[in-house]
């Protein structure tokens, strides 16, 4: 079952502040987000993951 995550979860892993994470969706430079009908916003686990791996360069 894929995984979808809160904002709060997300810059919990991240360890980083919830404005600077909203900064980076502002510039388009976050990760991949949806936006749910009731303007909640979830980010998959999968999107995050590839988000991460491209920033680090990885290798697939």
């Amino acid at each position: 079952m894929e995984e979808y995550l809160t904002i709060p979860e997300v810059v919990a892993e991240l360890r980083v502040p919830r404005s600077t994470f909203y900064y980076w969706r502002q510039l388009g430079r976050g990760p991949k987000a949806l936006k749910l009908p009731n303007g909640d916003v979830r980010i998959r686990r999968r999107d995050l993951d590839s988000w991460l791996c491209d920033l680090e360069e990885c290798v697939r």
